[in-house]
């Protein structure tokens, strides 16, 4: 795979040993246990897979490649490059500015754009209305796109099967700049409808079998179907592709969920058609994101690992690093924070609570455990390996442990 030029300040030497020493004791990435740094009566297991994924690093090395090759213009960013505070911050602090804000309410006016500027678009991508409105001014998106490779896939995948007659079913997070990307380049070729949860999978099968009244989808769905949306008739055979960054497991529940209704209902109401009923569901398993499912797949096999505490660090408004809270959560108590200097001491904690959408300052949260603690460690796709280092090197400065790191380091190196 492809190596890229990420800033250095955003790589750690302690993760990055880790992660060489277990990419060659495990190339085929079947092994999904953590791996154990033992500070005596700190002991952190950090999950196999986490942090930048392929789509973040080739983002971020076009984005600081691009400010480098354009001393002296203007450049601007759609919209956040990743979700995550430090990188954007960082990139502001080199002057670029954000045209949009994450769910997509303008900042700066594109008239006030012209040709001469630079205008990035994010690892999210962008709908084709909005690039239609800066190639129009004569801007080369395409010459600054960091669309994520597997979030174009999903597109490539809804244009193909959306040709051959089916309906997209996007599960996503309707606010998501990804989710309405991929229903932009979706609705332009296939009736396209957006759906966030199981909940609502449930109601569109309410719909798609008659036993909900059909005039009650418009409603539900207000605002997150294409144009002309007929419920009678572009609900009778679909494909599901999702926002990369959603639980692949939820993905997977609503597509068998959708497909089995839909299956079941025509062969039932038309029996001639029973031979064909295969060919009414799409096949999009091929969508899932390998990233976010190794990330995840990661974080179930860490949780095998008896503990007293998980810590997740990502960005708060990242939708893949909040999904893997959401698995932690289910099992032990969870502390999302977006850098170490959320952990103020050994006793006090400033978490994120993504449910309240606020931070709540805990104590006792690490202090209460008996010895040695147990910490559960990973970060979001987003999140730079320096931030997880960060963390552990606020983690061992209370136990007077610090000095143990480049031991550590140096033996990772030497294996």
């Amino acid at each position: 795979m492809k190596q890229f030029e990420v800033p250095i300040i955003y790589r750690s030497p302690l993760i990055s040993a880790i992660k060489n020493k277990r990419k060659l004791s495990d190339k085929l990435k079947k092994d999904f246990s953590p791996t154990l740094l033992d500070f005596g009566d700190l002991k952190i297991y950090l999950a196999r897979h986490f942090g930048f994924c392929y789509g973040v690093e080739n983002a971020i090395e076009i984005a600081f490649r691009t400010i480098e090759d354009n001393e002296g213009k203007r450049i601007y960013l759609l919209s956040e490059m990743i979700h995550n505070p430090q990188v954007n911050a960082d990139l502001q602090e080199r002057g670029v500015q954000f045209l949009m804000d994450t769910y997509g309410h303008q900042l700066i006016p594109f008239e006030e754009l012209t040709a001469e500027d630079v205008v990035i678009i994010p690892a999210f991508g962008t709908t084709l209305e909005i690039e239609a409105k800066l190639n129009a001014i004569g801007l080369r998106t395409e010459r600054y796109n960091t669309t994520c490779p597997f979030v174009e896939k999903v597109w490539n995948r809804a244009e193909a099967i959306g040709k051959k007659g089916y309906t997209i079913v996007v599960h996503g997070k309707p606010r998501h700049e990804e989710t309405r990307a991929t229903f932009s380049h979706a609705a332009a070729g296939t009736p396209t409808l957006v759906l966030n949860d199981m909940e609502e999978a449930r109601r569109l099968a309410g719909y798609i079998t008659g036993t909900s009244p059909l005039q009650d989808f418009y409603t539900t769905f207000k605002g997150r179907y294409s144009q002309g949306f007929d419920v009678t008739r572009d609900l009778q055979r679909i494909g599901v592709v999702n926002q990369t960054t959603q639980l692949a497991s939820d993905t997977q529940a609503i597509s068998e969920f959708l497909r089995k209704a839909i299956l079941d209902h025509f062969e039932k109401t038309d029996a001639a058609a029973q031979a064909s009923a295969e060919e009414r569901f799409a096949d999009t398993r091929d969508t899932l994101c390998y990233a976010t499912n190794d990330n995840q797949t990661s974080v179930t096999g860490l949780l095998e690992t008896p503990a007293d505490v998980a810590i997740v660090v990502g960005g708060y408004n990242s939708s893949n690093t909040t999904h893997l809270v959401e698995l932690c959560e289910a099992r032990l108590p969870t502390c999302f924070i977006n850098s170490e200097e959320k952990i103020l001491s050994r006793d006090e904690v400033l978490r994120y609570d993504f449910h309240q959408r606020q931070e709540i300052l805990t104590r006792g949260f690490l202090g209460a455990h008996k010895m040695p603690l147990r910490i559960l460690l990973t970060s979001g796709a987003s999140c730079p390996d320096a931030l997880v280092e960060g963390v552990i090197r606020k983690l061992t400065s209370f136990y007077q442990k610090e000095d143990m790191i480049p031991t550590i380091i140096e033996s990772y190196n030497s294996l």
